[in-house]
């Protein structure tokens, strides 16, 4: 999907302030930094969900899942402002995106959440180093010196610390996803979205990323937000989930992943915990 680099408002509408390299100690003071109510989309005739409902704590990980097609990513493009939901409400850190004044609080929002999309979106004709210096090159008044320092110091939070002059194509799928969380940090929002960070990684490198987030959650008390079909990751890292429904068109289940797998009585949720085939789905 396109979009500015994570976490950037126009340039000059907002005063510059420099991050610190290690982060400031991202959710601080806020119990609930998300909230989605009654959240709907349509495209058309078609409704991909309606009436979503729920809330982000501070410092938790927390994950969209669902099997494909049901508006997992869809309903991240509306947490980021990217899309506005038909119906409902969203508020993010306290600013309302949607209805009347939606416009000014998605300006107001940008600073405060850093995006890493599928794909990476980095700049192909630029160096890793390159790639985290540019948001602090457009939005913050460091001196070059101190925007490579930083964003030295974002690469190695990610381990990427001796890749940082290498090229996207000279890098793997797996640090090319930890590149792009490194630039979701640089400028050091409160709110991290991760859409599909394991997507095409082979089992020990999707591991290692989960690992990687679980340390970025300890290390700078990050919150996320991370949309995701891989099991093993969900219940890796997930503290809440909530799980979307393509036939459904909603929420079907809220909670624990772990407590949802062992005690759940919804068959599509016991079908996605468990691997198994649903006989609606063996039937078409």
């Amino acid at each position: 999907m396109s979009a500015p680099p994570p976490g950037l408002l126009p340039q000059g509408e907002e005063e510059k302030q420099a991050p610190s390299p290690c982060g400031r100690g991202l959710g601080e003071g806020t119990t609930t930094v998300i909230e989605a109510e009654r959240v709907a989309q349509r495209f058309g005739p078609r409704t991909i969900f309606r009436d979503v409902s729920f809330t982000v704590r501070a410092g938790e990980i927390f994950v969209i899942l669902g099997g494909s097609g049901c508006g997992k990513s869809t309903l991240m493009k509306q947490l980021i402002g990217l899309l506005t939901p038909n119906e409902g409400s969203i508020v993010i850190r306290g600013h309302a995106i949607t209805g009347p004044h939606g416009a000014a609080g998605r300006h107001a929002m940008l600073r405060e959440i850093g995006v890493m999309f599928q794909s990476g979106a980095l700049f192909g004709s630029m160096t890793l180093l390159e790639n985290i210096m540019l948001p602090l090159e457009m939005y913050t008044d460091l001196p070059e010196p101190g925007r490579e320092a930083v964003a030295r110091v974002k690469l190695g939070l990610v381990g990427l610390a001796d890749a940082a002059g290498l090229k996207p194509a000279e890098i793997s799928g797996g640090m090319a996803k930890r590149a792009g969380i490194a630039r979701a940090m640089a400028l050091d929002p409160p709110l991290l979205f991760l859409d599909e960070p394991s997507a095409g990684l082979d089992p020990i490198t999707s591991a290692g990323l989960d690992r990687l987030i679980l340390d970025l959650r300890r290390d700078l008390g990050a919150t996320f937000v991370v949309v995701t079909h891989e099991l093993a990751s969900i219940l890796a890292i997930a503290d809440r989930c909530i799980m979307l429904d393509r036939a459904a068109q909603g929420m079907i289940a809220e909670g624990d992943p772990k407590r949802l797998r062992d005690e759940s009585t919804n068959p599509s949720v016991r079908a996605f915990f468990r691997r198994e085939v649903l006989e609606a789905e063996t039937a078409r």
